[in-house]
């Protein structure tokens, strides 16, 4: 099954896509999978700053919202369009597509409904693509009473669990999110929760000095002339998410730009530099990561393996290994994937998971009553089609196993392998 997953994530740089072939793995309740083709296009200005003022103010009038939830699924559709022209691919080629959409809000307080708001309306994007599409894929982890993430988690635990090392996979989007995975315990000893502010703050920092000229802070260039404020530093990692045992997500509502901007008054008062400003910001990240660790993790992890926008700042990671000395920090291009394409390949294959009728949540991450299927599956003019092959391939599995053929193990293939 070819299968093209799409994601935006908290930084709302741009949409992900990733084409992945998924076939049977070399064992049963097995699966292997190849990355064919993958891009990022950004988000028109006019519409990340729609989405990102909607975050930083946590309100909106109720047509902005219903029309900005079909401009998304529009975005997301053109993105489909342009990346089958762009590879020189048919529609006909692509069985599923399988879109995480753009996050608004993520409702995890105290008190509250458990409750999350995806929009990029998928109903755009089969009817513009014509092919069937999964989305809305944390619903069904917070109606179990989950937190809805880190669904990513899933990914992490069955391709990379080792016999021998403990791993944790850090991902360093707008938020920061980490699965640990001790030596030898498989997909049941997977841990997994939100470490806190990613690049959500550093990016606010570079457009705030740069007065909008930048997005990020390439190769961390602001942070790496300035002088942390440590008393600043401590200060933030006192506040109460720290604390927090896991299962615990956080998003923009709690670490958004009004977080960020009230720091850079802390630090104007202080009369910090802009670039030490950016050096704490920087230091908050690195240092709420390994206090995670300490704090939740194993007493040892051997492996770092980094992925997300913060795995490319080169001052970021540095920091990250020396507050971490007995781990070896890398990035996930060490394992021969893309550290920006992981999340739109975690979505590849939940959706895959979903049309075939299998739970994709790990109930010990997300904190869920159960294991669940994931995700709505909305019909395209190939739907009829998939139904027919997946009840096929269903009976064939049932056949074989005698139980649900839930996923036990992934399997990555190099491009060059041939399925």
């Amino acid at each position: 099954m070819y299968v093209l997953g799409m994601n935006s994530g908290t930084s709302v740089d741009g949409i992900n896509l990733a084409l992945c072939e998924f076939l049977p793995g070399p064992q049963a309740q097995t699966l292997s999978f190849r990355l064919l083709a993958q891009r990022e296009y950004p988000h028109a200005a006019p519409l990340r700053q729609q989405v990102l003022n909607l975050c930083h103010t946590k309100h909106g009038a109720l047509d902005e919202l219903t029309e900005l939830n079909f401009q998304l699924g529009d975005a997301f559709a053109s993105a489909c369009l342009t990346f089958l022209a762009e590879k020189g691919l048919q529609r006909q080629e692509v069985d599923l597509i399988a879109s995480h959409g753009q996050t608004l809000y993520h409702l995890v307080e105290a008190g509250r409904t458990l409750s999350t708001l995806q929009m990029g309306e998928p109903a755009v994007i089969a009817q513009r693509t014509g092919i069937t599409t999964v989305a809305d894929f944390r619903v069904a982890d917070m109606a179990a009473g989950g937190q809805g993430a880190p669904l990513v988690s899933f990914f992490d635990a069955l391709l990379f669990a080792d016999g021998v090392k403990t791993l944790a996979l850090q991902n360093i989007g707008g938020i920061g999110n980490v699965t640990i995975l001790p030596a030898d315990q498989g997909i049941t000893g997977a841990s997994a929760f939100d470490t806190g502010p990613g690049n959500v703050w550093i990016d606010y920092g570079a457009r705030y000095f740069s007065q909008g000229r930048e997005t990020f802070d390439r190769d961390g260039q602001m942070a790496r002339s300035g002088q942390v404020d440590q008393t600043l530093v401590a200060e933030v990692l006192a506040h109460p998410y720290f604390q927090q045992a896991p299962p615990k997500t956080t998003g923009r509502e709690l670490f958004g730009d009004a977080f960020a901007h009230a720091l850079i008054d802390q630090a104007a008062n202080r009369q910090l530099t802009p670039a030490d400003t950016m050096a704490t910001l920087t230091a908050i990240t690195a240092e709420s990561i390994a206090l995670a660790y300490r704090r939740f993790g194993p007493a040892h992890i051997d492996e770092v393996i980094v992925s997300g926008g913060g795995s490319y700042n080169p001052v970021l990671m540095a920091q990250i290994q020396r507050l971490l000395p007995t781990s070896q920090v890398k990035a996930l291009e060490s394992y021969g994937l893309t550290a920006s394409v992981k999340e739109a390949v975690t979505f590849a294959l939940l959706g895959h998971e979903t049309v075939y009728g299998r739970a994709a949540n790990l109930p010990q991450c997300t904190g869920a009553r159960t294991a669940t299927i994931l995700g709505k599956i909305i019909p395209g003019s190939n739907y009829a089609a998939i139904v027919r092959r997946l009840a096929n391939d269903n009976q064939t599995m049932l056949a074989q196993t005698g139980q649900p053929p839930q996923l036990t193990r992934l399997y990555f293939l190099p491009p060059s392998e041939k399925s």
